[in-house]
Protein backbone atom coordinates (compact mmCIF):
# COMPACT_ATOMS: atom_id res chain seq x y z
CA UNK A 1 0.00 0.00 0.00
CA UNK A 2 1.91 3.23 -1.39
CA UNK A 3 1.69 6.22 1.74
CA UNK A 4 -0.65 9.37 0.61
CA UNK A 5 0.77 12.15 -0.77
CA UNK A 6 3.34 14.70 0.79
CA UNK A 7 1.67 16.98 3.28
CA UNK A 8 1.19 20.55 2.09
CA UNK A 9 1.30 23.67 4.40
CA UNK A 10 0.85 23.86 7.39
CA UNK A 11 4.00 21.80 8.08
CA UNK A 12 3.87 20.63 12.07
CA UNK A 13 7.85 19.32 13.13
CA UNK A 14 8.47 17.69 16.45
CA UNK A 15 10.91 17.20 19.23
CA UNK A 16 10.43 14.03 20.91
CA UNK A 17 13.16 13.74 23.25
CA UNK A 18 12.88 10.79 25.99
CA UNK A 19 14.00 12.48 29.73
CA UNK A 20 16.63 10.01 30.36
CA UNK A 21 19.90 11.25 30.47
CA UNK A 22 20.78 14.87 28.71
CA UNK A 23 20.85 15.63 24.99
CA UNK A 24 24.28 14.64 23.07
CA UNK A 25 25.17 15.39 19.30
CA UNK A 26 22.94 12.64 17.98
CA UNK A 27 19.97 14.20 19.78
CA UNK A 28 21.14 17.98 18.90
CA UNK A 29 21.26 16.52 14.79
CA UNK A 30 18.35 15.28 14.79
CA UNK A 31 16.26 17.85 16.56
CA UNK A 32 18.50 20.51 13.92
CA UNK A 33 17.30 18.57 10.62
CA UNK A 34 13.45 18.29 11.97
CA UNK A 35 13.77 22.79 12.88
CA UNK A 36 15.28 22.83 9.37
CA UNK A 37 12.59 20.85 7.40
CA UNK A 38 9.64 22.59 9.47
CA UNK A 39 10.75 26.08 9.35
CA UNK A 40 11.68 25.64 5.42
CA UNK A 41 8.36 25.37 4.55
CA UNK A 42 6.84 27.85 6.79
CA UNK A 43 6.09 25.27 9.24
CA UNK A 44 5.67 24.78 13.01
CA UNK A 45 7.43 22.74 15.85
CA UNK A 46 5.82 20.90 18.83
CA UNK A 47 7.78 19.60 21.94
CA UNK A 48 7.03 16.28 23.26
CA UNK A 49 8.50 14.49 25.92
CA UNK A 50 8.87 11.06 25.44
CA UNK A 51 8.21 9.70 29.01
CA UNK A 52 6.37 6.43 28.58
CA UNK A 53 9.26 4.45 30.42
CA UNK A 54 8.08 5.82 34.08
CA UNK A 55 10.50 3.89 35.84
CA UNK A 56 13.98 5.71 33.46
CA UNK A 57 11.64 8.83 32.73
CA UNK A 58 12.84 11.74 35.57
CA UNK A 59 11.28 15.10 35.91
CA UNK A 60 14.66 17.31 36.30
CA UNK A 61 15.65 16.03 32.91
CA UNK A 62 12.41 16.83 31.30
CA UNK A 63 13.14 20.30 32.63
CA UNK A 64 17.11 20.12 31.55
CA UNK A 65 16.08 19.21 27.82
CA UNK A 66 13.79 21.94 27.88
CA UNK A 67 16.57 24.71 28.94
CA UNK A 68 19.06 22.97 26.29
CA UNK A 69 16.34 23.51 23.48
CA UNK A 70 16.18 26.79 24.33
CA UNK A 71 19.98 27.85 24.55
CA UNK A 72 20.71 26.09 21.45
CA UNK A 73 17.86 28.21 19.55
CA UNK A 74 15.90 25.40 18.69
CA UNK A 75 12.67 26.50 18.96
CA UNK A 76 9.33 25.43 19.50
CA UNK A 77 5.42 26.73 18.81
CA UNK A 78 3.28 24.06 21.10
CA UNK A 79 3.71 22.29 23.96
CA UNK A 80 5.72 20.77 26.01
CA UNK A 81 3.49 17.87 25.54
CA UNK A 82 3.59 14.93 27.80
CA UNK A 83 3.36 11.39 27.37
CA UNK A 84 2.60 10.54 31.03
CA UNK A 85 -0.64 11.98 31.33
CA UNK A 86 -2.39 10.67 28.33
CA UNK A 87 -3.32 6.82 29.49
CA UNK A 88 -6.91 7.67 28.49
CA UNK A 89 -6.19 8.33 25.15
CA UNK A 90 -3.71 5.66 24.60
CA UNK A 91 -6.21 3.24 26.13
CA UNK A 92 -9.34 4.79 23.67
CA UNK A 93 -7.22 3.87 20.52
CA UNK A 94 -6.28 0.33 21.91
CA UNK A 95 -10.22 -0.22 22.11
CA UNK A 96 -10.78 0.91 18.92
CA UNK A 97 -8.17 -1.98 17.85
CA UNK A 98 -9.56 -4.32 19.98
CA UNK A 99 -13.25 -3.55 18.36
CA UNK A 100 -11.93 -5.11 15.27
CA UNK A 101 -10.70 -8.18 16.40
CA UNK A 102 -7.04 -7.27 16.41
CA UNK A 103 -5.50 -7.76 19.50
CA UNK A 104 -4.18 -10.49 21.59
CA UNK A 105 -3.01 -11.32 24.93
CA UNK A 106 0.63 -12.78 24.32
CA UNK A 107 3.02 -14.39 27.50
CA UNK A 108 6.44 -14.75 25.70
CA UNK A 109 9.42 -13.33 27.24
CA UNK A 110 12.05 -11.76 25.94
CA UNK A 111 14.30 -15.32 25.54
CA UNK A 112 11.23 -16.68 23.88
CA UNK A 113 11.17 -14.23 21.40
CA UNK A 114 14.71 -14.50 20.61
CA UNK A 115 14.08 -18.35 20.56
CA UNK A 116 11.35 -18.44 18.42
CA UNK A 117 11.94 -15.63 16.15
CA UNK A 118 13.54 -15.26 12.45
CA UNK A 119 16.45 -12.70 12.22
CA UNK A 120 15.20 -10.05 9.90
CA UNK A 121 18.07 -7.86 8.02
CA UNK A 122 19.56 -7.46 11.60
CA UNK A 123 17.04 -4.76 12.10
CA UNK A 124 14.74 -6.84 14.52
CA UNK A 125 13.57 -10.35 15.10
CA UNK A 126 10.33 -11.31 13.09
CA UNK A 127 7.50 -12.53 15.28
CA UNK A 128 6.66 -15.95 15.14
CA UNK A 129 3.21 -15.95 15.72
CA UNK A 130 3.42 -18.43 19.21
CA UNK A 131 0.76 -16.88 21.28
CA UNK A 132 -1.87 -16.10 17.96
CA UNK A 133 -2.33 -19.28 17.32
CA UNK A 134 -3.26 -20.59 21.10
CA UNK A 135 -6.55 -22.52 21.82
CA UNK A 136 -8.71 -20.97 24.40
CA UNK A 137 -7.53 -23.55 26.35
CA UNK A 138 -3.74 -22.48 25.65
CA UNK A 139 -4.96 -19.17 26.78
CA UNK A 140 -6.49 -20.29 30.03
CA UNK A 141 -3.29 -22.25 31.16
CA UNK A 142 -1.32 -19.56 30.85
CA UNK A 143 -3.78 -16.45 32.30
CA UNK A 144 -3.84 -19.24 35.37
CA UNK A 145 -0.27 -18.77 36.06
CA UNK A 146 -0.60 -15.18 37.75
CA UNK A 147 1.63 -14.27 34.78
CA UNK A 148 0.77 -10.45 32.97
CA UNK A 149 0.42 -10.81 29.55
CA UNK A 150 1.33 -8.24 26.89
CA UNK A 151 -1.05 -6.88 23.86
CA UNK A 152 -0.08 -7.89 20.34
CA UNK A 153 -1.66 -6.49 17.16
CA UNK A 154 -2.33 -8.67 14.19
CA UNK A 155 -0.41 -7.18 11.26
CA UNK A 156 -1.50 -8.45 7.49
CA UNK A 157 0.16 -10.15 4.82
CA UNK A 158 0.61 -6.46 3.02
CA UNK A 159 3.24 -4.27 1.83
CA UNK A 160 3.40 -0.68 2.94
CA UNK A 161 5.65 1.72 1.34
CA UNK A 162 6.70 5.13 1.73
CA UNK A 163 9.12 7.48 -0.02
CA UNK A 164 11.33 8.62 2.63
CA UNK A 165 13.24 12.30 2.53
CA UNK A 166 16.56 11.09 2.84
CA UNK A 167 16.40 7.29 2.78
CA UNK A 168 14.40 7.12 -0.44
CA UNK A 169 11.85 4.39 -1.23
CA UNK A 170 11.30 1.40 1.32
CA UNK A 171 8.52 -1.05 1.34
CA UNK A 172 8.19 -3.93 4.45
CA UNK A 173 5.59 -6.70 3.96
CA UNK A 174 4.45 -6.37 7.72
CA UNK A 175 3.53 -10.42 7.99
CA UNK A 176 7.12 -11.41 6.88
CA UNK A 177 9.19 -8.42 7.86
CA UNK A 178 7.96 -7.81 10.92
CA UNK A 179 4.87 -10.27 12.65
CA UNK A 180 2.88 -8.93 14.70
CA UNK A 181 3.89 -6.56 16.95
CA UNK A 182 3.15 -5.00 20.74
CA UNK A 183 0.56 -2.20 21.56
CA UNK A 184 1.04 -2.82 25.66
CA UNK A 185 3.73 -4.15 27.44
CA UNK A 186 3.32 -7.13 30.01
CA UNK A 187 3.76 -4.26 32.38
CA UNK A 188 0.38 -2.42 31.26
CA UNK A 189 2.39 0.36 29.77
CA UNK A 190 1.62 1.73 26.37
CA UNK A 191 3.92 1.12 23.47
CA UNK A 192 5.88 3.27 21.58
CA UNK A 193 4.25 2.61 18.05
CA UNK A 194 0.79 3.42 19.54
CA UNK A 195 1.49 6.01 21.55
CA UNK A 196 3.51 8.06 18.84
CA UNK A 197 0.75 7.55 16.01
CA UNK A 198 -1.69 8.73 18.78
CA UNK A 199 0.04 11.72 19.49
CA UNK A 200 1.64 12.88 16.38
CA UNK A 201 -2.00 12.67 14.92
CA UNK A 202 -3.43 14.91 17.90
CA UNK A 203 -0.97 17.16 18.09
CA UNK A 204 -0.87 17.67 14.49
CA UNK A 205 2.60 16.46 13.92
CA UNK A 206 2.53 15.68 9.69
CA UNK A 207 6.62 15.98 9.19
CA UNK A 208 8.52 13.16 11.32
CA UNK A 209 12.57 13.39 11.58
CA UNK A 210 14.52 10.73 13.16
CA UNK A 211 16.88 8.43 12.72
CA UNK A 212 17.54 5.68 10.60
CA UNK A 213 16.85 2.91 12.99
CA UNK A 214 13.49 3.84 13.13
CA UNK A 215 13.14 3.28 9.87
CA UNK A 216 11.58 -0.05 10.22
CA UNK A 217 9.24 0.88 12.89
CA UNK A 218 7.38 3.43 10.11
CA UNK A 219 5.26 0.66 7.89
CA UNK A 220 4.02 -0.59 11.38
CA UNK A 221 3.04 2.94 12.50
CA UNK A 222 1.42 3.59 8.96
CA UNK A 223 -0.61 0.44 9.61
CA UNK A 224 -2.02 2.12 13.05
CA UNK A 225 -2.61 4.90 10.74
CA UNK A 226 -4.56 3.07 8.86
CA UNK A 227 -6.46 1.32 11.75
CA UNK A 228 -7.01 4.51 13.38
CA UNK A 229 -8.31 6.47 10.63
CA UNK A 230 -5.72 8.52 10.69
CA UNK A 231 -3.48 10.77 8.39
CA UNK A 232 0.11 9.21 7.54
CA UNK A 233 2.90 12.03 7.82
CA UNK A 234 6.04 13.07 5.59
CA UNK A 235 9.02 11.11 6.95
CA UNK A 236 12.66 11.52 6.72
CA UNK A 237 15.19 9.35 9.04
CA UNK A 238 18.43 10.94 9.33
CA UNK A 239 21.92 8.56 9.55
CA UNK A 240 23.25 7.96 13.26
CA UNK A 241 25.88 9.71 15.04
CA UNK A 242 28.43 7.01 15.65
CA UNK A 243 30.88 6.96 18.32
CA UNK A 244 32.52 4.47 16.24
CA UNK A 245 31.32 2.36 13.19
CA UNK A 246 28.54 0.72 13.82
CA UNK A 247 28.17 1.80 17.49
CA UNK A 248 25.20 4.49 17.91
CA UNK A 249 26.00 7.45 20.70
CA UNK A 250 24.53 7.40 23.45
CA UNK A 251 23.58 8.85 26.65
CA UNK A 252 26.69 7.32 28.03
CA UNK A 253 28.99 9.01 25.68
CA UNK A 254 30.24 11.99 28.07
CA UNK A 255 32.68 13.24 25.44
CA UNK A 256 28.95 14.00 23.01
CA UNK A 257 27.09 14.91 26.05
CA UNK A 258 25.47 18.74 26.18
CA UNK A 259 27.75 19.77 29.31
CA UNK A 260 30.98 18.58 27.88
CA UNK A 261 29.99 20.05 23.89
CA UNK A 262 29.73 23.75 25.33
CA UNK A 263 33.18 23.41 27.24
CA UNK A 264 34.94 22.04 24.26
CA UNK A 265 33.32 24.58 22.00
CA UNK A 266 32.30 27.53 23.85
CA UNK A 267 29.22 28.54 22.95
CA UNK A 268 25.66 27.10 21.26
CA UNK A 269 26.25 27.94 18.29
CA UNK A 270 29.70 26.75 18.47
CA UNK A 271 28.09 23.22 19.25
CA UNK A 272 25.15 23.72 16.66
CA UNK A 273 28.28 24.93 13.97
CA UNK A 274 30.20 21.96 14.66
CA UNK A 275 27.09 19.31 14.09
CA UNK A 276 26.57 21.22 11.03
CA UNK A 277 29.59 20.62 9.82
CA UNK A 278 30.42 17.22 10.46
CA UNK A 279 27.29 15.92 9.63
CA UNK A 280 26.80 17.96 6.42
CA UNK A 281 24.31 20.76 6.89
CA UNK A 282 26.93 23.14 6.49
CA UNK A 283 30.61 23.35 4.67
CA UNK A 284 32.22 24.62 7.61
CA UNK A 285 32.39 23.87 11.11
CA UNK A 286 32.47 27.61 11.81
CA UNK A 287 29.98 28.60 14.57
CA UNK A 288 26.30 29.46 13.97
CA UNK A 289 22.81 29.23 14.98
CA UNK A 290 19.63 27.42 13.65
CA UNK A 291 18.69 30.41 12.19
CA UNK A 292 21.92 31.36 10.02
CA UNK A 293 21.76 27.46 9.02
CA UNK A 294 18.12 27.57 7.51
CA UNK A 295 19.13 30.83 5.34
CA UNK A 296 20.69 28.22 2.99
CA UNK A 297 19.25 25.14 3.71
CA UNK A 298 17.35 23.65 0.68
CA UNK A 299 14.83 20.88 1.24
CA UNK A 300 15.28 19.55 -2.18
CA UNK A 301 18.87 18.97 -1.79
CA UNK A 302 18.42 17.14 1.95
CA UNK A 303 19.58 13.79 0.16
CA UNK A 304 22.79 14.46 -1.33
CA UNK A 305 23.99 16.07 2.08
CA UNK A 306 24.84 12.98 3.54
CA UNK A 307 26.56 10.24 1.25
CA UNK A 308 26.64 7.40 3.97
CA UNK A 309 23.12 7.51 5.04
CA UNK A 310 23.41 5.07 7.48
CA UNK A 311 25.79 6.71 9.83
CA UNK A 312 27.81 9.53 10.70
CA UNK A 313 31.38 9.24 12.73
CA UNK A 314 31.49 11.94 15.55
CA UNK A 315 34.75 13.53 15.64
Amino acid sequence: MEAAAHTVAPVTGRFAPSPTGRMHAGNIFCALVAWLVAKSQGGRMVLRVEDLDRERSKPHFADEVQRDFEALGLTWDAGPFFQHDRDEVYQSALDALDAQGLLYPCWCTRADLHAASAPHRGEKPVYAGTCRHLSERERAERAASGRAPATRLMVPDRTYALHDLIQGDYQQNLATECGDFLVRRADEAFAYQLAVVVDDAAQGVNSVVRGMDLLCSTPQQMYLQELLKLPHATYAHVPLVVGELNRRLSKRDRDAALDELLMRFKTPAGVIGHIAGITGLAPTTDPATPEELLRDFDLDKLPALFPDKVQILWR
